[in-house]
């Protein structure tokens, strides 16, 4: 490892939950440092200072990146975020590592070729946070509520109403003698959905203060289904949709599962694709070739006459069916056991893939036998 460097470097960083691994190496991938600290914002900073002035630092989203960014941003670095789905071939190397992930790291920045992931500012973060949370809070609470449907269902009581926890619904179950220990869970369970309802209140309260006076808030909720809640989580998840060139990359970035064509071609061209890629050459497109554009049509034929199929056996539509023989031989030699036609006394035919196949049989009638194993003659 050579210290003795002066142009900007380039630190990679495989953050985990107790220790941090920093590779720091040149521009042209020449290794300068390798050291692991203890998490800390003042070991980070103690360490990438000794980068020089304005490195390039990259970091993976991984868990509790926050910190991390914000310490190396602080300091003077460019900060880069690696997209986990990315790097997700680190995990298949033969030799895996924590040095080697940050070097890795390092390597794809510096090649120009790391999968970024975008760097939400604190406010940005903090927004999401609140709208996050109440997402939990919202499924602890449906959690708590299937319970309840539970131990109703445990009991054999129908309920009488689709929301058995609005005004209606409260009454019935304040009114229901269930027997013990059923009655003090029902009881327990609807104490916790009252302290998850006001929790989730102060929430969109707390929402509500952070997007006042936010262009976009109000003008998505005039979107129809788009209330106050569904508005905040698209503000909160999209952040700043100027980081966006257009709608299209909106919508890949929103739906990044979406099913995408896929191309494959194996082996080498075929020749109509050559005959395709030279017709193209000279003007035509595809369904009409070149030596064909501007050629008169032949009386009474339209604008989209067919020309009538090429016979031959080399064309694929102009091919012969199969005779009816062949067919049924066909069909018999799909069957596991071909049935046996008699045509006259003392002679069975066996139709089968050979035509005319025939065995001879004794024309004296067989006797009946016992169910036998197959393959054994019968006596």
């Amino acid at each position: 490892m050579t210290e003795a460097y002066d142009g900007r470097q380039v630190v990679g960083i495989d953050l985990h939950r107790r220790r941090t691994v920093i590779v720091r190496m040149t521009e042209d991938g020449r290794k300068l440092g390798t050291v692991r600290i203890a998490n800390s914002p003042a070991a980070l900073r103690k360490e990438i200072a000794k980068a020089g002035q304005a490195p390039q630092a990259v970091v993976e989203a991984a868990y509790g990146w926050y910190w991390v960014a914000d310490t190396l941003a602080e300091a003077g670095a460019e900060v880069h975020l690696a997209h986990p789905l990315g790097v997700k071939a680190f995990s298949y190397r033969r030799v895996k590592n924590d040095e080697r992930d940050a070097a890795d790291l390092a390597d794809l920045l510096r090649m120009g070729r790391l999968p970024e992931a975008w760097i939400a500012p604190p406010e940005v973060r903090e927004l999401r946070e609140v709208t996050r949370y109440r997402h939990k809070l919202v499924g602890m609470r449906t959690s708590l509520k299937d319970q309840v449907h539970g131990v109703l269902a445990k009991l054999g009581i129908a309920v009488p109403c689709t929301d058995i926890f609005g005004g209606f619904g409260s009454a019935w179950l304040d009114g229901l003698d269930l027997p013990q220990p059923y009655a003090g869970e029902v009881d327990s369970l609807r104490q916790l959905m009252a302290a998850l309802a006001g929790e989730i209140t102060l929430m969109e309260q707390v929402t509500g203060d952070l997007l006042a006076g936010h262009e976009g808030y109000r003008a998505i909720q005039g979107l129809p289904g788009v209330g106050p809640v569904l508005a905040a989580v698209i503000v909160a998840e999209i952040g700043d949709i100027r980081r966006f060139p257009g709608p299209g990359q909106l919508a890949s970035w929103a739906w990044p599962d979406a099913p995408a064509p896929r191309v494959r071609r194996q082996g080498g061209p075929r020749a109509r694709d050559e005959a395709g890629l030279a017709d193209a050459a000279l003007g035509g497109r595809r369904g009409r070739p070149a030596a064909a554009r501007g050629r008169p049509a032949a009386p009474g034929q339209g604008r989209h006459h067919r020309a009538p199929r090429q016979g031959g056996e080399e064309h694929r539509q102009g091919r012969r069916r199969p005779r009816a023989a062949v067919r049924r031989l066909l069909r018999h030699a799909r069957r596991p056991r071909p049935p046996r036609s008699k045509t006259r006394a003392g002679r069975v035919t066996f139709p089968g893939p050979e035509a005319g196949r025939e065995a001879a049989v004794h024309s004296a009638p067989r006797r009946r036998c016992e169910p036998r194993r197959r393959g054994r003659p019968c006596d």
